[in-house]
């Protein structure tokens, strides 16, 4: 039991065949069918989506021109909605609603798409597994014993298990294209400043971009096109269109130039995921393609210098929640506010994030600032200067999404290191603002979907979604989970 493909639903919507009342409720009942094995939702409000479903036919009924009319989609639990709680899937905003909707989700919700639920994730986007969510886990669509990859974990599970068309999520350090990963769907990060960030509550703020995780290329393409563009409330915003119909003709592969930095392929990468990945590059070169080994010599800091710098902006965006405006507050044993603020914090924040934010206090002080938190800006300038000496050579670059295909259930828990290290391949993209997209491509002999990712020149995500909807024509397979 699926949606069907969001090409069926708006054709059958046109058609008269359907309505999206109609629609409305077949995703309701898939998702009341298979959310409970996986918790990809953590709220849903049907009588919500109904009036929002009634609201989309009138429109239509009057003529309207809705280019996202019969999307169902899902909106991952950091970015503002009116009418819905955003919680970051945390207890110290429990019952939080919005006064305020995400330009993102406002600029989608015009265009006609049918806002289905609130999709977990980690708590405030900080982890690489869904587990640190106060809602609990999300399990893997293909294999309830794996994690379905995160902070986006909820919404690339809710797309894979066909509970709705796509889903909206935030990638920080690799938050969209690792889930995609795991669960054999495309995930995009834009280029930074492409999206409007006016809504998502942050993370870290100079890495934050807010993406879709589809099925398909045409789909990503259709509600990048909506999301992007400048926006009065976020002064990084830039005013850029992204054209739909042009960035699926850019999709040639023959005389492309294919980077392949040897710094993405070393000894920590799977064999398994690592014959995918060289199979899937043989076959661009089949196509056409020119394949061009390379050096990208600071990746290996990456990690190191993504991990100080979005832990030390993660302190100073959390230090907000304290107890006094908003969420939980938990009153102390005295009368201080000292010990209001501890006891709220203490039991609000779970263990990932307080981690953080006490990393993140450690790099800014005064005694460690130049040490840490300067060295880690100086470090994300050479990685950013790597990425612009690329772009003079090759068009593209194809490197892995992640080391493995996965991993179960509690095995990054008690070894946070490996979980970070989880992220080599994805963390510099946000480094240096440049576009990434994950694209499902094979699976390994244990039935885990496996990703490639292509990382282009700041807003090059047409060719990058052109290059990704050939290659999944390629192989001839959504990887929808049944």
């Amino acid at each position: 039991m699926a949606l069907p493909l969001f090409a069926d639903c708006r054709r059958a919507l046109f058609e008269r065949q359907t309505s999206c009342t109609e629609v409305a409720q077949l995703a309701l009942d898939v998702i009341r069918a298979k959310n409970p094995a996986l918790n990809a939702f953590t709220y849903v409000d049907a009588a919500s989506v109904h009036r929002s479903a009634e609201a989309i036919d009138d429109a239509l009924a009057q003529g309207s021109e809705l280019p996202l009319a019969g999307l169902v989609l899902g909106v991952k639990n950091v970015l503002s909605t009116l009418d819905w709680p955003v919680t970051c899937a945390s207890r110290i905003l429990q019952g939080y609603c919005p006064p305020f909707e995400a330009t993102s989700v406002k600029r989608l919700r015009a265009a006609g798409a049918l806002l289905i639920g609130r999709t977990n994730c980690d708590e405030f986007a900080m982890g690489s597994t869904t587990e640190s969510s106060a809602e609990g886990p999300t399990l893997n669509p293909w294999n309830g014993e794996y994690v379905p990859g995160g902070s986006s974990g909820g919404s690339a599970a809710a797309v894979a298990a066909g509970m709705c068309h796509a889903a909206l999520g935030t990638d920080t350090g690799g938050s969209v294209r690792q889930p995609a990963a795991f669960c054999g769907i495309l995930g995009l990060k834009p280029t930074y400043g492409l999206v409007s960030r006016y809504g998502l509550i942050a993370y870290a703020s100079s890495f934050d971009c807010v993406g879709p995780l589809a099925r398909n290329a045409e789909v990503a393409s259709l509600i990048l096109s909506q999301m992007a563009g400048t926006d009065s409330n976020d002064a990084t915003c830039v005013d850029h269109a992204v054209d739909h119909k042009r960035g699926l003709e850019e999709g040639s592969i023959f005389g492309l130039r294919i980077g392949l930095p040897r710094e993405y392929y070393d000894q920590g990468l799977n064999s398994e995921v690592r014959q995918i990945i060289e199979r899937t590059a043989k076959n661009l070169e089949s196509m056409g393609a020119k394949l061009v080994p390379m050096s990208m010599p600071h990746t290996a800091y990456g990690v190191a210098a993504y991990y100080i710098l979005a832990a030390a902006e993660a302190s100073s965006n959390l230090s907000r929640y304290d107890g006094v405006k908003y969420g939980l507050r938990l009153e102390g044993k005295g009368t201080s506010i000292d010990s209001m603020y501890t006891r709220t914090r203490s039991r609000g924040f779970g263990f990932e994030v307080k981690r953080r934010i006490m990393l993140g206090t450690y790099v800014l002080s005064a005694g460690y600032y130049d040490a840490y938190y300067g060295k880690g800006q100086r470090v994300r300038s050479l990685i950013r200067q790597d990425f612009d000496e690329a772009w003079e050579r090759v068009d593209i670059l194809l490197t892995p999404v992640t080391p493995s295909a996965g991993a179960r259930i509690g095995e990054w828990g008690q070894d946070p290191l490996q979980m970070y290290l989880s992220d080599v391949y994805t963390v510099t993209a946000n480094l240096a603002g440049v576009p990434g997209l994950s694209v499902p491509v094979g699976k390994t002999s244990e039935e885990l979907p496996v990703g490639v990712q292509l990382l282009g020149p700041p807003f090059s995500e047409h060719k990058l979604l052109g290059i990704g909807k050939a290659m999944m024509e390629s192989i001839g397979n959504t990887y929808q989970v049944q």
